[in-house]
């Protein structure tokens, strides 16, 4: 009797492991349905019953004690990106940390339904806060204790990733619905105080102020150093201790709006059948000397910003546009590199001078451009009749470097690059890709080999730089993506695991070309690789195939290139010691990288402001677009005027799921795919997020 008592209660537990798998699946599927993203959703697994409950801080038997940096979702649940890996931590786990704090975190591991290791764990400390200001939008919430009701102010903070709303507790007056910037106040209940009012949150101008000050980019410069600026810039142009080459053919070529013109460029055949490529940098250096405010201005912004609107200049506009500025007709100094090339385009030798030019001719890309395909007419073929020879000895060169730049395998991604055309109120009113021609792509082969043989001459000679390094994709990046594009059908038998080369990788862009989809496999690619940056160490640029690099040619709007001027300066053209520049370069290669990503940052933002403003104009009506990613949640759609949203899995019609293996949203009837062309209808712009949401037709 009591071994079929037995039998009848295990048969009772199967059953409820059953309906209880079956509710699990019933579950995800109707959050799926609902539009919302389930990468980071978990049903509690059978092996993990009870994990949940645990909550103390000292770790148990079966756990394991990491440190690493906290990064939370919108939905609540977070990550702590540790040594060994990424550690999953359940919203009201993170023990009051919030996103971008350093944090000690207890975990255990388990096995998913399947057989996947996984992680879970707890935030048991917070050893150093991470964000102490943060931007957002008030809104006003309701409590109730008892009988009575109390108001509270709150911040929802942009980016959803700050739980819970932080308490506003004082400092600048603010309305709800108004944008704000506010210090944060951590050791207890998460509250915080305004800082300053950008006004209401659904303006463009308060969302552009917000993000300005969130990307802490500075646009006044001190009365200080628009001073210094203003009096080293009097200054007279001498040729005294510099080489004149006043009498060259010389001459920029650059876009039409620019100012702040820093490269000239000149060029003979050598008698060998070489080159002689001459790039005349501004001498930046000259102006902007040790320990003065300029210097320490240049430290803090470490690049200029270029906005949609307007230019935030790293140096006041009486260097950046005037002293500095290579203006035709005018003699500027200049920090000259000489490289000559043999007749395959392999640099031989190059040779650093200061000099003293003077540039014949303001040369524009669309002009030179006219020239290159010959529509040019008589008012622009007069304009560049002492250069003319020039620029056909130029192209030829340009032909031979692209050729060599192909051949090493540098990774060129498609990224189209959107124009923003603004009218006299400075509304958008049009957005259109910008394209590159020839004579864009020409002076960026020019910067290039001047890059690279000014770094391969400061390596030789053993003289510090603020070198440009680009280390190899991390593996397990490369390896997802690399599975990503095989699942689209393309052939990976050449990539071995471990040995990624750009060459490969170059080849993959060039198929994706063929099959009409080279922009969304280029941005996939781009994300899977490590991000560029500033380094005293030389480190051979993997994406350009270069062994020595450096950024040498944009002194006036980055501090890399004008710190690599100096050391040029002190140690080759002076003859101090090398050695005492080894520090230096360091700091500003740390301050530099760290500048770049707060421009990036801000300029990418700026431009979705714009887009989403444009946008707006357009809500209720239908666009042709292509499909440029496929996710759990939904489909993205870029339009051909660049701007790109989101189609929720909750607009589509039918029941889909998310085909992981060939990357693409399936239903009974439909599919959907990268590069899929589709009609869609602009359902939402939403100015504070920057977003703007689709709907199928």
């Amino acid at each position: 009797m009591k071994n079929k008592n037995f039998k009848k209660d295990i048969g009772r537990l199967s059953h409820r492991r059953r309906a209880k798998d079956a509710a699990a699946r019933e579950l995800l599927r109707a959050i799926r349905e609902s539009g919302t993203d389930v990468t980071g959703v978990k049903i509690r697994d059978r092996v993990d019953l009870g994990r949940r409950g645990r909550s103390s801080l000292s770790p148990h038997r079966d756990e394991i004690t990491a440190s690493g940096v906290y990064s939370s979702s919108r939905s609540g649940y977070g990550f702590v990106s540790c040594e060994g890996g990424d550690v999953f931590i359940p919203m009201g786990k993170e023990g009051g940390a919030v996103d971008g704090d350093a944090v000690t975190v207890v975990y255990h591991e388990y096995t998913s339904r399947l057989g996947e290791t996984k992680t879970e764990g707890r935030v048991t400390k917070i050893l150093e806060y991470g964000r102490s200001v943060v931007v957002g939008e008030v809104e006003e919430i309701y409590h109730r204790h008892g009988r009575r009701t109390y108001r509270e102010a709150v911040l929802i903070v942009d980016g959803g990733k700050v739980h819970p709303n932080p308490k506003i507790v004082g400092g600048e007056s603010a309305f709800v619905g108004d944008k704000v910037l506010a210090k944060l106040i951590r050791g207890g209940e998460l509250c915080c105080t305004v800082i300053q009012n950008f006004g209401p949150a659904d303006t463009k101008e308060a969302n552009y102020e917000a993000i300005l000050a969130e990307c802490e980019i500075e646009c006044e410069f001190t009365d200080e150093q628009l001073l210094e600026a203003e009096r080293v810039a009097s200054a007279p142009v001498s040729a005294e201790g510099r080489v004149d080459l006043s009498g060259e053919v010389i001459f920029t070529i650059d876009g039409e709006g620019a100012k702040d013109l820093d490269d000239a460029v000149s060029l003979r055949r050598l008698s060998s059948g070489g080159y002689r490529l001459g790039v005349h940098i501004a001498d930046v250096s000259s102006y902007v000397t040790e320990k003065t405010p300029l210097d320490r201005c240049v430290m803090g912004r470490g690049t200029s910003v270029y906005f949609t609107d307007k230019v935030v200049p790293m140096l006041p506009t009486a260097l950046s546009n005037g002293a500095c500025s290579l203006n035709a007709g005018e003699d500027k100094y200049t920090i000259s590199a000489h490289i000559d090339l043999d007749k395959d385009g392999k640099i031989i030798k190059t040779k650093l001078e200061p000099a003293v030019i003077r540039s014949r001719v303001r040369g524009v890309y669309s002009e030179v451009n006219r020239i290159f395909d010959g529509t040019a007419e008589g008012e622009i073929i007069k304009k560049y009749k002492a250069v003319l020879p020039t620029l056909e000895k130029m192209r030829e060169l340009y032909e031979l470097l692209l050729s060599k730049h192909k051949a090493r395998g540098a990774i060129d991604f498609e990224e189209c690059e959107a124009e923003i055309i603004l009218d006299q109120k400075g509304h958008p009113c049009d957005i259109i890709p910008r394209t590159r021609g020839v004579a864009e792509r020409m002076i960026e082969q020019f910067m290039l080999t001047a890059n690279e043989g000014v770094a391969t001459l400061l390596y030789e000679r053993g003289i510090p730089c603020v070198y440009r390094i680009h280390e190899p994709p991390p593996e397990e990046k490369m390896s997802d993506f690399v599975e990503y594009v095989h699942n689209l059908g393309f052939d990976t038998s050449f990539i071995k695991k471990g040995e990624i080369s750009s060459s490969s990788l170059s080849a993959l862009l060039s198929e994706a070309e063929k099959r009409g989809i080279l922009e969304p496999i280029s941005y996939s690619m781009l994300r899977a690789m490590s991000k560029a940056k500033y380094s005293e160490i030389k480190s051979r640029h993997f994406g350009l195939g270069i062994e020595n690099y450096c950024h040498f040619t944009s002194p006036i709007r980055r501090l890399s290139d004008l710190a690599t001027h100096r050391i040029i300066r002190r140690v080759l053209f002076e003859g101090k010691e090398a050695s005492r520049y080894s520090s230096y370069a360091k700091r500003a290669a740390a301050a530099a990288t760290e500048g770049e990503l707060r421009a990036t940052v801000a300029e990418r933002k700026i431009e979705d402001l714009y887009k989403v403003i444009y946008m707006s104009d357009f809500v209720g009506e239908s666009f042709s677009g292509v499909v440029s990613s496929v996710s759990s949640f939904g489909l993205f759609v870029r339009l051909p005027n660049t701007c790109e949203g989101l189609v929720p899995i909750s607009e589509m019609p039918g029941e889909f799921f998310f085909d992981e293996k060939n990357v693409s949203l399936v239903s009974r009837s439909l599919v959907y795919r990268l590069g899929q062309r589709v009609e869609v209808e602009l359902l939402e712009c939403d100015i504070q997020r920057g977003k703007l949401r689709f709907g199928l037709v």
